[in-house]
């Protein structure tokens, strides 16, 4: 092998290792930052909620007051709450699309019960906060929730937050 020619494969070798190594170097550099944005696109990715109580009313509706004055206040703060969070959709007003399958909302308010996009049960009306939390109870037992969660809510164990200020 001619002296040019050891000279070119030397050439060769040496650039060869020098883009491998800044290779490996971008590589290492990029890997934690294409890691984060998989993650922020994990936690970024549209899903539908475990659960939500969905209150259709409507501005007009003396039931729907009645309801926000004697529940509405409370609701965030009960365990019912946590379970199934609290959605208000006007029934006038343009349906999410999440929720353009649920059919038959006649009257205000009515309560939806969803699990992952599904309808579970309702609750039509509002007779009292007694009649509220009975029906809510029956419903919220449909759900595939957590042992402790449906104990609370089934009467054993400690009562529900809504009843704990409440004098026997």
């Amino acid at each position: 092998m001619g002296r040019v020619a050891r000279r070119i494969k030397t050439c060769l070798r040496v650039t060869y290792e020098r883009e491998r190594r800044e290779m490996i170097a971008l590589t290492v550099r990029h890997v934690p930052v294409f890691a984060g944005l998989c993650v922020l696109a994990l936690l970024m990715a549209p899903r539908a909620p475990a659960a939500e109580l969905v209150l259709f009313e409507a501005a007009d509706c003396v039931w729907c007051e009645t309801w926000d004055a004697e529940v509405g206040g409370i609701y965030p703060k009960t365990e019912e709450s946590r379970v199934a969070p609290l959605r208000r959709v006007d029934i006038h007003g343009e349906r999410p699309a999440d929720l353009a399958g649920v059919r038959g909302i006649l009257y205000t308010p009515t309560f939806v019960l969803m699990d992952r996009g599904v309808e579970v049960g309702r609750i039509t009306g509002y007779a009292g906060e007694a009649f509220f939390w009975g029906l809510l109870g029956v419903e919220l037992k449909k759900l595939n929730v957590e042992a402790t969660a449906v104990t609370r809510l089934s009467g054993t164990g400690e009562p529900p937050l809504h009843n704990q200020g409440e004098k026997e």
